[in-house]
């Protein structure tokens, strides 16, 4: 498993460096268009250090994608997504375990089933859902989903289709880790 997270963190820094080259973008020019320093920006992008998913949907957005949109371009991907090969990126901050079901370029719903370990949140500025639309089901586990300034508590086989962008704060206050599935398309 840590060759898997190793490849895809070099994958990544490859990515993100192709994508900052393809809009001829500095450092400088992503950092404030991201909010991410320039520091992070160059760690990341030489391999040096592993971002967090905060981080990753702030650059993502930058650029004008998804966080899934930035993984499928970074790992690459086929019509048919083998459970077997689906991504797997582990956030290093929370232990935020995220598998990229199914994502392609050129089909407008992603697919993405997350495990959250217990006492643990992810914050996500409302700049990650400027062009998506989401829909959470809890599959175990529960969620307290906040959302702008809503507080959502979801158990197992509860779903909440997300609203306006707004902060969003995904968080598990429980014991135990919860397993949620998110669907978006772009709009």
């Amino acid at each position: 498993m840590d060759q898997i997270v190793d490849n895809l963190n070099r994958q990544l820094a490859h990515r993100l460096r192709l994508e900052r080259d393809a809009r001829n973008w500095s450092l400088a020019e992503l950092a404030s268009r991201s909010g991410v320093s320039k520091a992070m920006i160059s760690k990341i992008e030489r391999g040096e250090a592993s971002p967090t998913a905060a981080v990753l949907v702030r650059l993502s957005s930058a650029f004008g994608l998804t966080l899934a949109g930035l993984l499928v371009r970074a790992e690459g991907s086929d019509r048919l997504a083998r459970a077997a090969d689906q991504p797997v990126w582990t956030d290093p901050e929370t232990g935020y375990l995220r598998r990229q079901i199914f994502a392609r370029p050129d089909h407008p719903v992603e697919l993405v089933e997350v495990v959250l370990p217990p006492g643990r949140r992810v914050p996500l500025p409302a700049s990650s859902y400027a062009h998506i639309r989401q829909v959470v089901q809890v599959r175990a586990g529960q969620l307290t989903l906040t959302e702008g300034g809503a507080c959502h508590r979801l158990g197992a086989g509860d779903s909440l289709g997300f609203g306006p962008p707004a902060d969003t704060i995904f968080a598990n206050e429980s014991d135990s880790p919860c397993r949620y599935i998110v669907a978006l398309t772009r709009v």
